[in-house]
């Protein structure tokens, strides 16, 4: 199987990410995956269907993997049941070819992707913010 430009790109990018840019690469590849089954629902292509709404659970799996119960607390248990709903989901769309579970998958990881990029735009204003102040002391 060939290399594309794409896959070597995303490849460099995985790579050379911290954990919570791994975390947003895997949002953005589970609402991809999501959206893609959907449009194969509606064109009623079983197969591919199917292999997507495979690959979106296999992410959604890797992010329950990487939530640390530990220092992660209340957020990272809740955040796995949310995960495990999901899944669910998931696996009701693709037995029943239906795309309401798709859909309310897509907006579910939409809304945390969007969550996990206010955090990390937050944090970069307050560290420019603290480098600012450094410098002026």
């Amino acid at each position: 199987m060939g290399s594309t430009v794409q896959d070597t790109y995303l490849e460099a990018e995985i790579l050379s990410a911290d954990p919570v840019k791994l975390v947003i690469i895997l949002y953005r590849a589970a609402i991809e995956a999501v959206g893609a089954a959907r449009r194969y629902v509606a064109g009623g292509l079983i197969r591919e269907r199917s292999q997507k709404i495979s690959k979106a659970s296999a992410i959604i799996s890797e992010l329950v993997l990487s939530l640390d119960h530990t220092r992660g607390g209340e957020i990272s248990q809740s955040l796995a049941r949310l995960y495990d709903y999901m899944r669910m989901r998931l696996n009701e769309a693709n037995a029943q070819q239906i795309d309401p579970p798709l859909a309310e998958v897509e907006g579910l990881l939409t809304t945390l992707l969007e969550g996990w990029l206010a955090a990390i735009s937050k944090e970069a204003v307050s560290e420019a913010a603290h480098e600012s102040i450094s410098w002026s002391c």
